[in-house]
């Protein structure tokens, strides 16, 4: 079977989407199916092409046997809707020609943004093969609640066309519960035409190991209470109210230390705002290579995982979650929703309400006494088991 996969965001990027895609197109290739990806110049989430690779026409390479297929876009940094807009219409036109040499059995476009989709429809269409949306994000939503946009006459259209990528897909791939929920009663999506495929953790990457010392003295965090943050810095993500809670919590408890690991949209504002605050409990380090997270991630206490308090992110699951707990991390969650739930039935962290200082502290220190059982959450999320279950969904189709 030839799969053809078209995606915005591809290794060596490190997010949640780049992430998701390269695995389960790996275990997909294990198992003799042909995957060609279409992507762009890696840039994310500095809007800056990476060592080594260019912003042109056309370039390929093959990453553990995908074929990977870049294509020019129109690049900037995750700032400024138009701007983001104009690098998601760029990547849309550029995809669909280049898919149209592909030879493919059938076509998976994934979001967060829709425009990709929109190429794997026009693709659908001329190649009349069937096409699947995966949807990893509830766009253009998602942009409202961080506040990038208000709704405009802008928004108002990429609702319609949300509704008609919804329609003309022959099946939809979700990453939650809650995804699904809401394409069947606000969308009106015939609920066999869904399935869920949720995130889940390379337990062959992350996997419990022993602190890092030399890594903790290096950075002068010992004898510390490490709650770590390694991801993207961005417009959901709250991280201001996480140092304004550390501007407190560092005369409650200066054994409680914040690492912040990362890079995107909100970063130079954060690094400015912690020195304004004076803050001698956060550490803030740039962006690390998914090997090099191992690293950093054995050396901290709790991981944090949190976005801003919006509706619309009580459908969300963020990958961390799976990532932390491989690890034997316990998870300290400011999101509220099905995350919480997660969290909870498993047993693997506690949550506090979004934007709140007292049960952001409060639910550290309980932390601190804690002990967890991760195992039953990772019999459930194990990327390869969710690679082979969409692999299976897709058998189907074609």
């Amino acid at each position: 079977m030839k799969v053809l996969f078209l995606s915005d965001n591809f290794p060596p990027e490190v997010n949640a989407p780049a992430t998701r895609t390269y695995e389960h197109c790996k275990e997909w290739v294990k198992q003799g199916v042909e995957v060609t990806v279409i992507t762009c110049a890696p840039n994310f989430p500095e809007g800056k092409v990476y060592k080594g690779y260019r912003n042109k026409f056309i370039q390929r390479e093959t990453i553990d046997g995908i074929k990977v297929i870049r294509v020019w876009t129109f690049i900037t940094a995750n700032e400024g809707f138009f701007k983001r807009i104009l690098d998601y219409l760029s990547f849309m036109i550029s995809a669909f020609f280049a898919g149209l040499t592909i030879k493919t059995d059938i076509i998976i476009a994934t979001s967060p943004q829709f425009f990709t989709a929109v190429a794997g429809r026009w693709l659908s269409f001329w190649k009349r093969k069937k096409w699947v949306m995966e949807v990893r994000d509830l766009w253009p939503e998602s942009i409202t609640a961080v506040g990038a946009t208000k709704r405009n006459i802008a928004i108002v259209f990429f609702e319609w066309l949300e509704k008609r990528m919804y329609k003309s897909a022959s099946k939809i791939v979700v990453v939650t519960d809650s995804f699904a929920k809401t394409l069947k009663e606000k969308h009106n999506v015939n609920s066999e035409k869904i399935k869920v495929i949720k995130n889940g953790a390379n337990l062959d990457l992350y996997k419990p190991q022993i602190k890092n010392n030399d890594l903790i003295i290096e950075l002068g965090l010992e004898n510390k209470f490490i709650v770590g943050y390694i991801g993207t810095h961005g417009l959901a993500h709250a991280l201001d109210f996480v140092l304004y809670a550390a501007k407190e919590i560092q005369h409650k408890d200066p054994l409680i230390h914040f690492l912040l690991i990362g890079s995107g949209a909100k970063r130079q504002e954060l690094v400015e705002l912690k020195k304004k605050l004076n803050l001698k409990n956060v550490t803030m380090l740039e962006a690390v290579s998914k090997q090099n997270v191992v690293q950093y991630t054995s050396i901290i206490d709790v991981g944090l995982v949190n976005l801003k308090r919006s509706e619309t992110f009580k459908s969300v699951i963020p990958s961390k979650i799976f990532e932390l707990a491989a690890m034997n991390k316990p998870i300290l969650l400011g999101v509220e929703g099905e995350s919480k739930e997660i969290i909870m039935n498993y047993n693997v962290g506690l949550s506090f309400m979004p934007e709140d200082k007292e049960s952001f502290y409060n639910s550290i220190c309980l932390l601190k006494e804690m002990k967890f059982d991760f195992s039953n959450l990772l019999l459930d999320f194990d990327r390869k088991k969710l690679a082979f279950d969409m692999l299976d969904f897709i058998k189907k189709i074609v």
